[in-house]
């Protein structure tokens, strides 16, 4: 199979028909198959699914709501295709891109074409504004060239869409995650419209979020295969200046002084006492490091079953 668009979807029944018809359309000529990812919608999301009669259309109903991350991880491992697709369920990417992507992607030798929200149809102050300051931060902090890491159309080659590691919620560092599996990426301009059914999922709330796995990111760039560099040289240093705070109040008490209730000597006994307990965390996470990169291949989510949707007709 040349390809599969994998769809992550959460109360979206409004959405599912058109999409489906949409990609229907747009992917004439390609064999192609749409893996749709019920991820705990409470909605009549599943019951819209299950009423489609599409023989390339496959559903994946997961047993509640883990999020957007790993709704896509559990989707890209059904999926069967040489190259898979990812694109969000909310009608504002438009399937009419994919073909073009996908062409590129083969005759480019890409691993990974991004689309670009050209004219991007979102909020200024609470959408636009906070992505340009997001995508900004990612890019300086990564020295991953592009300009939007937000849009959710993708074309990936599938073994690196497998390889991809999305726990938590790191879909929005796919790129990032992408680059450290050594993907050649690109970017192209994608049309994007405004949602007309339904509710947008995101908001300012996920600023947090973005920060703290920003910086989860930097951790897994730069320091994943040796994390002893991180704590143990911050350990060692914190160590070596509480040693050499406590020797030289040390020197003061044999010279007579009452060294006795000074703010310099708790803080010598701090850092002395943390620069140790980094120096533990360091060893402890690089033998975490090395359990996770040989133990076996688990996955963080549960699936209560697999619908393969009926042939037309039938």
């Amino acid at each position: 199979m040349k390809l599969s668009v994998v769809i992550s979807v959460f109360n979206e029944e409004e959405n599912v028909r058109p999409l489906v018809e949409q990609l229907t359309a747009a992917l004439d000529g390609i064999d192609y198959e749409i893996v749709y990812v019920d991820d705990g919608s409470t909605d009549g999301t599943l019951a819209e699914l299950k009423k489609i009669r599409h023989d390339r259309l496959r559903t994946v109903e997961l047993r509640k709501n883990y999020g957007q991350s790993l709704a896509l991880m559990a989707g890209i491992d059904h999926a069967r295709g040489e190259f898979i697709a990812t694109m969000d369920g909310d009608l504002q990417n438009d399937p009419a891109d994919i073909p073009a992507m996908l062409q590129l992607a083969e005759e480019g030798d890409w691993d990974l074409v991004a689309g670009l929200r050209a004219n991007r149809q979102d909020g200024f102050l609470l959408r636009k504004i906070p992505s340009l300051i997001a995508n900004w931060i990612i890019r300086t902090t990564t020295n991953v060239r592009m300009k939007d890491y937000g849009c959710a159309l993708k074309v990936f080659r599938g073994e690196i869409a497998k390889d991809l590691g999305l726990y938590g919620e790191l879909h929005r560092f796919i790129p990032v995650l992408a680059h450290l599996e050594g993907a050649k990426i690109t970017q192209v301009d994608v049309r994007h419209h405004a949602r007309r059914f339904g509710k947008s999922k995101y908001g300012l709330g996920r600023t947090v979020k973005v920060v703290s796995d920003l910086l989860l990111m930097l951790f897994f760039k730069r320091y994943l295969q040796n994390p002893m560099h991180l704590f143990g040289n911050a350990g060692v240093v914190m160590f070596l200046i509480g040693a050499a705070i406590n020797i030289y109040l040390g020197i003061l008490k044999i010279l007579g002084h009452d060294i006795w209730g000074k703010p310099l000597l708790i803080l010598g006994l701090m850092l002395v006492l943390g620069g140790i307990q980094l120096i533990t965390v360091g060893i402890v996470v690089e033998i975490q490091m090395r359990t996770y990169f040989e133990s076996q291949d688990k996955r963080p989510y549960k699936v209560r079953r697999v619908i393969e949707s009926r042939r037309v007709g039938e």
